[in-house]
């Protein structure tokens, strides 16, 4: 495809600026000008503007496993429709990729059917199950980082074996942060909306309190360590104080939890997710994470189940929502839009943060978006093989028209 873009805004080195570029076997370049005999389409965009490819290192596809909740191939073709041209997939898959001959399973697949860069984690332990470290040196060459995400390593000195392991092999361990001991059973977020309708709650410190914890076996190790979707107020402040410490830490959240809080809560599975949503104050804590750089990045949680797995209700349904098509059109629409950061900041936080931090490659791809197109977001219409959105209905500016990687367009909708 031949096609020159003419007064299209192009994020280079940081900020915007308004130019035309020309798009030629998938490789796009800024033009002064273009020759009368311009053999290809014309496309005035105004009103739309060219982001770096987004990267999400927190996404489950679900494959192997439970590929009738997502395929590496429907969970591609969700990316690309939402910008991204890189993802890294999280470990609770059948089986987990917690040796060198169960890891092949999923990257076989991932050599087969994927669109994009999609990056595997390795499990922190053996089967998930906290009580043996996976074949870390096996793996180490082929996975991204290290995760048990799906559960807390609750095991301290496990933990600290990981950290020492991960360190020597300069990989990160990305954690998911529970202390299992303090749910006790709940399944949303232990405030007014779970005392007034009779659930039991899931209390803010079952996140802070590991965090707490392993910020104390990174100064011992000296790891390189980031949490996942982080939701509450205490996790925010624990970290920007070791932050400051000059604590090797970094940490990611999700835009359900800087636009929603447990007010917003219905009696439906499309709510349900862990962590939860929770207290006003802890969204408000997010958001000025972001601002002051204490949260590096955003990351969708991307958690696809079947319509019978999310149709039971809070009590009832699975934990987990979809987010890659919906990521950057909320995130614009709530964030950049209503004047909280600028642009160029979510640029930031959705691809160059996290590629930065995960030593991915910076200039693979792109993606085109008209910023001034309204829609109200409608889950029947994704990609994804999974729908349950708690931004259901919601009115949303930011459309994907087109995104390329490595030369090639994976995703066409400039008609």
């Amino acid at each position: 495809m031949k096609a020159l873009f003419k007064n299209v805004s192009i994020y280079v080195d940081g900020k915007f600026i308004k130019a035309d570029a020309i798009l030629s076997n998938g490789s796009l370049s800024i033009t002064d000008g273009v020759s009368s005999d311009f053999k290809g389409k014309v496309f005035d965009f105004s009103g739309k503007a060219i982001f770096p490819g987004f990267c999400d290192v927190h996404v489950h596809f679900r494959e192997p496993g439970f590929s009738y909740k997502e395929t590496i191939k429907s969970g591609c073709a969700s990316a690309v429709r939402g910008g991204f041209t890189a993802v890294c997939t999280m470990p609770n898959l059948k089986p987990v990729p917690d040796s060198v001959e169960n890891l092949k399973v999923q990257t076989d697949i991932i050599e087969k059917d994927a669109t994009i860069a999609v990056l595997p984690y390795g499990s922190i332990t053996v089967g998930q199950k906290g009580e043996v470290l996976s074949d870390l040196d096996g793996m180490a060459k082929n996975v991204v980082a290290f995760s048990d995400d799906g559960k807390g390593v609750q095991d301290g000195n496990l933990m600290m074996s990981a950290m020492e392991n991960a360190k020597r092999l300069d990989k990160i361990v990305v954690a998911h942060c529970e202390d299992e001991k303090l749910v006790n059973g709940g399944y949303i977020h232990d405030g007014e909306y779970a005392k007034e309708h009779g659930h039991k709650g899931i209390c803010s410190e079952s996140e802070w309190a590991p965090i707490v914890r392993d910020i104390e076996l990174i100064k011992k190790t000296g790891c390189r360590y980031h949490v996942c979707h982080v939701s509450a107020k205490g996790s925010v402040d624990a970290i920007r104080k070791a932050k400051q410490a000059g604590v090797d830490i970094t940490c990611e959240t999700a835009p359900h939890y800087l636009v929603l809080s447990d007010k917003d809560l219905q009696e439906d599975g499309r709510f349900k997710m862990n962590p939860p949503l929770r207290g006003e104050e802890d969204r408000k804590a997010l958001i000025e994470g972001i601002l002051d750089g204490t949260v590096d990045m955003i990351a969708t949680d991307h958690a696809p189940h079947s319509k019978e797995e999310k149709s039971k209700g809070l009590q009832g349904s699975v934990f987990g929502v979809v987010g890659l098509e919906t990521s950057f059109p909320i995130m614009y629409t709530y964030l950049v839009k209503t004047g909280i950061i600028t642009l160029e900041k979510l640029v930031e936080i959705m691809s160059v943060n996290p590629r930065k931090r995960f030593g991915l490659q910076i200039d693979e791809g792109f993606s085109v978006w008209d910023l001034e197109k309204e829609y109200v977001i409608n889950p029947q219409d994704f990609l994804s093989q999974g729908k349950a959105t708690p931004f259901e209905g919601f009115k949303v500016f930011g459309e994907n028209l087109l995104t390329v990687y490595n030369g090639k367009i994976v995703y066409n909708n400039l008609g």
